[in-house]
This record gives C-alpha cells, structure tokens and sequence, in this order.
C-alpha cells in the first residue's frame, strides 16, 4: 500500500513527486483543495467534495475544469494505492508561470494529488473528549472557499497545542463564535443543536452537511443562528465536524468545563450514525 503523488497525470511515490518553484499555489496561494476519506475500500461523499471543489476553483475565477475527468484522476489514484482506510489530498493552482501578481489567460492548472494512510484517532480521546481554545478571527473575508491560504488556521492551531488543548475555534471581533481551525462548530442547548448558517465567514464542512441531516432523521432540531461567546458556556455539548475529525465531543473551552465534561448524548448518537452511514 504505497503513498502515492499525482502530478499533471503522472503517478509516482510521493518522495519522487516535486511541483515546480513558479507555481503559484507556492508563491501566492493561488490554489483551491479538497481532502477526501475512505472506508472499507470506498470513498465517502466525493461527489459532493468534487462539488465544492468547483465551486471555489469558481471563487477564485479559474478555467472550468471537468469534474467526470477530476473523479476520474482520483478513483486512479485510489485504485493504485489500494489503500482501505486513506486520505485523499487535492490541491489545483492556477498553474506555473513567472512570478507576476497578474497572469496571462492561457496559463494551464496544475493538478496535484497525494493518497496516505490514514492515522485513526485514539479512541480514548473520543470517550474523554478535547479541550478548546478560543482566537480572535483575522481571516481573510471568503471563508467560504476552501484555498491553501491557511496560514492563520495554522497559528491558531498551534496556539491551541502550545497551550495542551487540541484545538482553536475562532471569534470574531463582535463576539461571534465562527468555526475550528478545519472543522466546523456545534452546540447543543435544551436538545436542539445550534450551528453557524452558511456564510462568507465559514466553509460549508461536507461533515457538517451529512451531520445536519442525520440529526434531522432521528429527530433533533437543527438550528443556524449566530452563536455568542457568552452562550457557549452555558452549552450542554459541543463538538467538532470534519473529513478526519469526523465528531468530537468537547470536554472545556478556554479551560471552563462544558456541560458534564465530556461528550454528551447527541455527540456520541451522532458519532455512531456518520460511521454507520460511511462503513
């Protein structure tokens, strides 16, 4: 099961794979990506992180790019590493050309693609659940597409390991709680769960989407509203969605325990139907 590179069509080992120094996803950030997860040998929700994927290649005013050639290049890549359980990184940059803030029209995308094992997370953590930080949001203002232009995400997780929590979600200056560093955001107050709505100031999480629909079908309310900071301490759960996050109930935020301190009913019912939905 090796880990493999996709480069313009060429598939090789990763450590034998180099993009070359004028791209600009390196040089400016000018790429889009989209991590894909497996189980069992099959990919979950592609069609719908191939959606997305277009969508921010469309934010950021790239060439259309055919989605049957993209799902194609991928189930290649899957099929050659034969992996169960993996990762599927993609990143699109505008392409290579001389540095210049400006680029010429016919500059060609550069496609780029890695394939890894992925690493489950302990199971313990799950039971105990994780502590959060809070951060000021100085993000840019288009959240909503998924570039490589993360760095600030970068800090605010490091700030949160720095300081033994597993995690940062981000505030922004007029107090509302935004989402994590790669996940989105939950709490669950008198039974119903609250989330932020869908806006420039969050990424549609894909997680987030199969998450609101299976509460849904067993019955719990969802809500999209703003959510303060004051409320999250009177929070009876929270937790965080993602690709490889999936559900993780939160034990404390900025050190204050949540609810029981630790995951509470919802997030384990919940954690229990997205893996039963994807396996």
């Amino acid at each position: 099961m090796p880990e493999l590179a996709y480069l313009n069509g060429d598939i090789r080992p990763i450590k034998e794979t180099y993009v070359p120094i004028e791209d600009r996803g390196y040089q400016f950030g000018d790429a889009v990506y989209e991590f894909i997860a497996s189980y069992n040998g099959k990919l979950f929700c592609l069609k719908e992180h191939l959606d997305r994927l277009q969508k921010s290649m469309e934010g950021l005013s790239f060439p259309k790019l055919d989605k049957e050639f993209i799902e194609s290049a991928v189930h290649d890549l899957f099929k050659k590493a034969g992996m169960q359980r993996a990762g599927i990184y993609i990143q699109i940059s505008r392409g290579v050309a001389p540095r210049d803030h400006a680029w010429e029209k016919d500059i060609k995308l550069q496609i780029i693609m890695t394939i890894k094992k992925v690493n489950e997370l302990d199971p313990e953590i799950r039971k105990k659940g994780i502590d959060i930080i809070t951060v000021q949001d100085e993000r840019w203002s288009n959240c909503d597409i998924k570039t490589v232009q993360i760095l600030f995400n970068s800090m605010a997780k490091q700030k949160a390991k720095d300081q033994g929590a597993f995690d940062a979600i981000f505030v922004s200056k007029d107090g509302i709680v935004r989402e994590g560093t790669s996940s989105n955001f939950f709490l669950v107050k008198d039974g119903n769960i609250i989330t932020h709505p869908l806006t420039k100031n969050i990424l549609p999480g894909i997680t987030r989407m199969v998450i609101m629909d299976l509460a849904r079908n067993i019955g719990i309310k969802i809500q999209e509203k703003f959510i303060s900071k004051t409320e999250l301490f009177s929070a009876q759960e929270a937790f965080l969605t993602g690709t490889i996050t999936e559900i993780l109930g939160i034990k404390t935020i900025d050190g204050v325990p949540l609810g029981k301190g630790k995951p509470g009913e919802i997030t384990q019912k919940l954690y229990r139907a997205l893996r039963e939905k994807a396996e």
